[in-house]
């Protein structure tokens, strides 16, 4: 396979085998891949995590267990209030 990188990626891959971090321009090449990887995984997890949060609402919420905006605010306003002892006047 062959790839023709644009002249900013060459830029890129030619000051870090300057940097000395790295021998050729595979081991580069094949670092940013490794980072995509590490990237989609951390997405992946994150996607998992965010589908179960959603799951646990609906429950919650086909069980009656919702409250409405205002009152969640205000909750959270009382919350800070307490816990940094902060005032309601700006």
């Amino acid at each position: 396979m062959q790839i023709v990188l644009p002249p900013e990626v060459e830029a890129l891959v030619q000051r870090q085998l300057t940097s000395g971090k790295y021998q050729n321009a595979i081991a580069v090449i094949l670092a940013g891949v490794k980072l995509l990887e590490q990237q989609e995984d951390i997405y992946q997890g994150r996607l998992q995590d965010l589908q179960q949060e959603a799951r646990i609402g609906w429950e919650a919420s086909e069980r009656g267990e919702v409250v409405d905006g205002s009152a969640a605010m205000d909750q959270i306003r009382a919350n800070v209030r307490s816990r940094y002892g902060v005032s309601d006047k700006t």
